[in-house]
């Protein structure tokens, strides 16, 4: 069976972004009025999130089914969890007939499971040093493997770029003969959203962009109000969370699932805009992350709750103390998330700002 190939999708690949990228284009999609697939990764809090209709998580049943059914396969081709959830994804989607499918990319593109579809469109939203182990340490190394969704003459829409990778993507796009669209520079228009990040700007133009060719291709039919009620309803249509999203006032708590440098020196320039005494941040990664470009961007007037992330690749919390003492970043060890974000709501005063993240393993135990 091969369910992706009766499947209309657009494909998302990108550092950064691509979650909230994918969650704003399904849910304009949902107030066009179609049914929507959803597949995104990781999940925060149940295995069931990557995968939905209309903002509605899989159900228990059909992951089980799914499993129990294509187990001899796994088992003797040796196929990962990523493979056997993309899969799921597919076959969910093809037999609940959606309309569309946003497929996000789990790693890199080229390689990438999600890349056996041909989609309506491409999206890259920008590129970073992150996963370096596996995509290669310079900028155009890591644009080459996003540039891998590229395919021929499907058009593919980039969100941000550096000289660098502007290259790689033109090259590609070139040598697949497909249009090839540089959303900063082709859209204007700013809407209002309820994913109040700052970072969300460069998301909506991107999004913007990708609606735009879709309304051009003639498949779909988008009206203005669809795209702003999209906008502004992205939570409650698709469930996405984690993102600059707020968990108390007086103090005032925010946690962002930012990880990696310009995720999160984006967020540092937003707290900088908040207005408080004493700033709290219960901080936590995991052991990929090259900490030397990381902790130099966080602020050194802040007090600092340091744990490990409840998961088998988090960096120990002693071990990321002693990185950030080099940095002149103060603060305690707690031996687990939630300790320290207790011990932060305790010692913060009302005008205060509490900031949780570092690794979207710290945000899920929050949540």
């Amino acid at each position: 069976e091969n369910p992706h190939q009766n499947l209309k999708c657009i494909h998302v690949a990108g550092t950064n972004g691509k979650g909230s990228t994918s969650h704003m284009l399904a849910s304009i999609l949902q107030e066009a009025g179609y049914k929507v697939g959803l597949y995104t990764s990781p999940h925060l809090k149940d295995f069931r999130e990557r995968i939905k209709i209309n903002g509605q998580d899989i159900s228990e049943e059909f992951v089980c089914d799914f499993i129990n059914t294509n187990k001899p396969f796994f088992e003797s081709n040796e196929i990962s969890f990523f493979e056997m959830s993309v899969g799921l994804a597919f076959d969910y989607f093809s037999k609940k007939k959606v309309d569309i499918a946003i497929i996000e990319v789990g790693m890199g593109g080229r390689l990438d499971a999600t890349n056996i579809i041909t989609p309506l469109l491409s999206v890259i939203t920008n590129i970073g040093l992150d996963h370096t182990q596996f995509l290669g340490n310079t900028l155009e190394a890591i644009a080459y493997e996003k540039a891998g969704i590229i395919k021929p003459k499907i058009p593919v829409v980039i969100g941000e770029y550096t000289p660098e990778t502007k290259r790689v993507f033109l090259a590609k796009a070139d040598t697949c003969n497909s249009a090839i669209y540089f959303a900063s520079e082709l859209i204007s228009k700013a809407y209002r959203s309820d994913l109040i990040g700052d970072y969300q700007n460069h998301n909506k133009k991107t999004v913007l962009q990708t609606i735009e060719l879709l309304i051009n291709q003639k498949e779909f039919s988008i009206k203005e109000e669809a795209i702003e009620k999209g906008f502004l309803k992205v939570i409650n249509n698709t469930g996405l969370q984690g993102r600059w999203q707020q968990l108390g006032q007086s103090p005032k708590i925010i946690c962002d699932t930012a990880h990696n440098k310009e995720g999160l020196s984006i967020v540092m320039q937003q707290i900088e805009k908040e207005s408080f005494e004493t700033l709290h941040i219960v901080f936590g990664v995991v052991n990929d992350k090259n900490l030397d470009e990381i902790l130099p961007l966080l602020p050194k007037n802040a007090i600092y709750y340091f744990s490990k992330p409840n998961n088998p690749r988090g960096l120990n919390e002693h071990d990321l103390y002693k990185k950030a003492l080099d940095f002149n970043l103060k603060g305690e060890v707690f031996n687990s998330i939630t300790n320290a974000y207790e011990k932060a709501k305790q010692i913060a005063k009302e005008n205060d700002f509490i900031y949780i993240g570092g690794s979207t393993f710290v945000v899920a135990e929050i949540l």
